[in-house]
């Protein structure tokens, strides 16, 4: 059987994806920033490889204290949240967790200053989401969309 070549790599140059769950309601810290992943795409259903809702939930708390943290101090205080909690410790690696950093960063929900990550503007995520996600990420998204609609449509 012939190998099939590839054509083109089709990279996207933004994505999103939105999942609508039940009202958060009666869950822990850790179990609502797990339901807000998978809400956005950062987590898939039913994988257990969730590192990034300790990456995420450990900047959610730094944010209270309106402080930014380095990689490696995001990286101890996930490891230190997974054995509090009993938590296999997967996807812990530094590297790994500089992945999920730019995950994060790439829906700008977090941004880097001077090394060191934080919320983006110690803003609520509510404000980041309205501005950054539906102003800027989705409108862009979007648009392209319906500039292809209307290509197609001319076909």
């Amino acid at each position: 059987m012939a190998k099939q070549k590839t054509i083109s790599k089709d990279m996207p140059l933004a994505e999103i994806t939105l999942r609508r769950y039940e009202k958060p309601a009666n869950l822990s810290d850790r179990e609502l920033v797990r339901k807000l992943c998978l809400s956005i795409g950062l987590l898939q259903p039913g994988d257990s490889r969730d590192v990034v809702v300790d990456v995420f939930n450990v900047l959610v708390k730094a944010k209270k204290q309106q402080s930014s943290l380095t990689s490696d101090e995001i990286c101890s205080l996930v490891i230190e949240d997974r054995k509090n909690l009993k938590l296999p410790m997967l996807g812990i690696a530094s590297s790994n967790i500089r992945r999920q950093l730019k995950r994060l960063k790439d829906i700008l929900l977090i941004e880097k200053r001077l090394n060191a990550y934080r919320i983006t503007e110690h803003s609520n995520l509510n404000e980041i989401f309205e501005e950054k996600i539906e102003k800027i990420l989705l409108q862009s998204i979007n648009s392209r969309v319906k500039e292809y609609l209307k290509r197609v449509d001319e076909l």
